[in-house]
């Protein structure tokens, strides 16, 4: 399927980010994911899977996973590598086929649909000119030259998936400023960088999920791109659904 093919039907995404397990919400976790698989095509994680980045946590998300015919794929949070076991996290993501994305891509076949997923953690940096410069101490500008590694890798997977029918963006930190509105703004700059913004720009994907933001807002946009943080205390739900039918940044239809 080409670029200009469109889905015979809309594709049915189940997202939702900062889900944070620990062994208390074991249940709970399993429940949510076996209750959406049946009706979804995939499930895409927006980072923050577990609470301290303990591999015992990644485990409790694999189990729920591990027996759905649904694809699902994910990007690591910065609560993910806390406890700098993040190599044991993906490790047991990895085990349950749990797809999981750093500065990667992914193509799906769904139905005979092509859906391709650039995916990456993403990283500190400012917006509106609020920005970590790329000047001054080593460390300051080794987290600069880390956002541009990111940058790079997120226009490469873009480029990837092009002839993809359907194309979505998965980050964990936001890419614009719109969707932290409610967070203090002093903290803007660690909850993202609005040079992801870019390549999105360029390469127009259909839609754009990113979590982090626990007390953020819901929609903003990227030129005609509908940009979503769908961390769970912003949707207030296991899962945000949305169907895609590949007409354009319109057709992200929200349920």
């Amino acid at each position: 399927m080409t670029l200009a093919d469109q889905p015979s039907r809309p594709v049915r995404i189940a997202a939702v980010g900062d889900v944070h397990c620990r062994e208390s919400q074991r249940d709970e976790i399993a429940a949510a994911f076996a209750a959406v698989a049946g009706d979804i095509d995939l499930i895409l994680l927006a980072g923050d899977l577990t609470t301290h980045g303990e591999p015992e946590q990644a485990l409790i998300l694999a189990d729920a996973c591990r027996g759905l015919d649904t694809p699902v794929l994910t990007v690591l949070g910065n609560h993910d590598w806390h406890s700098n076991r993040a190599d044991e996290v993906v490790a047991v993501l990895r085990e349950a086929r749990i797809v999981v994305l750093e500065r990667d891509h992914e193509i799906v076949g769904i139905g005979g649909i092509e859906v391709g997923v650039a995916g990456l953690k993403g990283f500190v940096g400012g917006f509106d000119g609020y920005r970590i410069p790329d000047f001054g101490e080593p460390q300051l500008r080794a987290i600069y030259d880390d956002t541009s590694a990111d940058v790079e890798a997120l226009d490469r997977s873009l480029r990837e998936i092009a002839l993809c029918a359907l194309r979505i963006v998965l980050l964990h930190y936001a890419p614009i400023a719109t969707t932290l509105e409610g967070e203090p703004p002093e903290i803007w700059m660690m909850l993202g960088s609005e040079r992801l913004a870019a390549p999105i720009a360029e390469h127009r994907p259909h839609i754009v999920l990113h979590g982090h933001a626990h007390a953020g807002t819901f929609a903003g946009a990227i030129g005609e791109v509908p940009v979503y943080n769908v961390s769970a205390p912003v949707i207030g739900r296991d899962f945000c659904v949305f169907e895609l039918t590949g007409a354009g940044a319109a057709s992200a239809a929200v349920h």
